[in-house]
């Protein structure tokens, strides 16, 4: 991935003109003073592991698995926030690794953990390096030093067990190597977040990852029916049935993690039928109160379509749903909605047919498979998108939650609020604040917002006072700090108001257990 920003640099692309003109005149967006720094502009720490810790390393898995050149430590450093991106951008790599390390079995994984143990290295685990909330930058105070755990060489489809449904995989196979290897036995995952193209399958799982078609699919961790778990203390192997009632399930204990209890070395995973056919869709709704209605119809009613989205009207004028076409078409007003069907092609249409009684009933308007489809087209693109505005001089960022039915007009109102309010200028310019529903559950919803405004001076203290009014906005309305993104250390502390002291205190006894020496990820995910 591009060290300073999204993904492939071949596939960035520029602003429209237009799409500029509207970030100067609505926003006061400029170009920054100062181009982004170069790669060999970065500025790194001097390394700061010992020769006999770095000797003790090789020794675990080959002296050719151990990295500390700048290379390899400019690129694990931090994930793909924007204030990661911010500071890489400015030539700041002062988190960097002192090395990266890459194991390549479950016995080198553990050897990792007790030498670095032994010498007090903190262990940041390593899958795409697609973290957003801060989830891979380990505290140093205290530690002789920091390595990245690269986990790619640990990418083996394992077993396929077609009868159960089941398969057995290792944590470092990225989405569509995952989804190669098992489209050849029939199967798939289902599992397409937009991190999909350089996520890992252990980043999801360590990060209670949700798809894009989790309405259809389920999220992440409703897949994970087994794990193999290398800690400082020994190896965790957990789920050996379909359901068990044989006490408290510790697979909940890893799913969600981050790395701060152990490294996942092996995951069980459910698997379904490759889908033969599949279809998407736009449907038109007034207003996003109307369009939410009809998405809890039908994730409490049916049919529930695989992918099932909704954008307010903000979202849908600027056309976001379709990021690489973005600024290029009318939306035409109201809400968009879109809808996705897989399966085989006869049970498809059935189904289309049945979604469309329903939301016509309840005033949508069917805009046919365009919409969709251009959505479907573009659907890994944002994240390019978000570098194009930073280039521009614009601060860019989305944040995400999730509460029951009857609470998101409430969190809606209450985000926005909190973003225009910490983000608008003393010449009265507010941000631009747009919202989709991501995901739908019978009994709730997550709310996927994007904001742009014009840089700051100091974007991220700009960005920081901002994050700081939503977190608690999100707290006082009662929706969750985050839905699937993860914790790290940007929702550390609302995550401790979320759980309370008690629960706090519980999972530091389980750090405590697990990691005595505190070494696995530190300052990630536990208050």
């Amino acid at each position: 991935m591009l060290w300073s920003g999204w993904g492939d640099p071949a596939k960035a692309a520029g602003l429209l003109e237009p799409v500029r003109g509207l970030l100067r005149e609505l926003l006061g967006v400029r170009e920054p003073a100062r181009p982004a720094a170069t790669f060999g502009e970065v500025r790194l720490n001097a390394p700061a592991l010992t020769a006999p810790a770095l000797a003790s390393l090789g020794a675990a898995v080959g002296d050719g698995h151990v990295r500390a050149d700048d290379d390899a430590r400019i690129r694990h450093t931090r994930g793909k926030s924007t204030p990661d991106l911010l500071l890489m951008r400015a030539g700041d790599g002062s988190d960097a690794p002192d090395a990266v390390v890459l194991p390549g079995s479950h016995a080198e994984v553990c050897e990792v953990l007790r030498v670095c143990a032994r010498h007090r290295i903190a262990v940041v685990p390593f899958g795409g390096g697609t973290s957003v909330v801060g989830g891979l930058v380990a505290s140093r105070e205290g530690y002789a030093g920091v390595i990245a755990l690269d986990l790619r060489r640990l990418d083996r489809l394992l077993s396929v067990d077609a009868e159960s449904m089941i398969v057995d995989a290792e944590p470092g196979l990225r989405g569509p190597q995952a989804e190669r290897l098992l489209a050849g036995h029939g199967l798939t995952l289902g599992h397409f977040p937009q991190s999909y193209e350089y996520a890992t399958l252990g980043g999801f799982a360590a990060a209670r990852s949700s798809g894009q078609a989790s309405s259809g699919y389920g999220r992440f961790d409703d897949m994970v029916v087994g794990l193999t778990v290398a800690t400082p203390r020994g190896t965790l192997e957990l789920g050996r049935a379909p359901k068990s009632a044989a006490g408290p399930d510790l697979r909940q204990l890893v799913l969600g993690s981050e790395g701060a209890f152990g490294v996942i070395t092996s995951l069980r995973l459910r698997v379904r039928r490759a889908p033969s056919g599949r279809a998407y869709e736009g449907w038109r709704f007034a207003s996003f109160p109307e369009g939410a209605a009809a998405l809890r119809r039908l994730a409490q009613d049916g049919p529930a379509p695989t992918v099932l989205r909704l954008s307010d009207e903000t979202e849908t004028m600027v056309g976001l749903a379709r990021p690489d076409e973005i600024g290029a078409l009318p939306s035409g007003g109201g809400c968009l909605a879109v809808l996705g069907y897989e399966g085989e092609p006869g049970e498809v249409a059935a189904w289309r047919e049945r979604t469309a009684a329903t939301l016509s009933a309840l005033g949508g308007v069917p805009l046919g498979p365009e919409p969709g489809e251009a959505w479907a087209r573009g659907r890994f693109g944002a994240p390019y998108l978000r570098d194009a505005l930073l280039e521009a001089g614009a601060t860019v960022e989305t944040l995400e939650t999730a509460c029951f039915w009857s609470g998101v007009p409430r969190l809606y109102d209450a985000v926005r609020r909190a973003l225009a309010a910490a983000l608008t200028t003393p010449g009265g310019v507010g941000p631009l604040v747009m919202c989709h529903i991501s995901h739908v559950y019978a009994t709730g919803a997550s709310l996927y917002f994007t904001v742009v405004t014009a840089q700051a001076a100091d974007p991220l203290a700009q960005w920081a006072a901002a994050k700081r009014a939503v977190n608690e906005a999100i707290g006082v309305t009662g929706g969750t700090i985050s839905h699937h993104h993860g914790v790290g250390r940007d929702h550390r502390d609302a995550y401790a108001a979320e759980i309370g002291a008690l629960g706090v205190e519980i999972l530091r006894a389980v750090k405590e257990r697990l990691d005595p020496e505190g070494i696995l990820n530190p300052g990630v995910l536990i208050p």
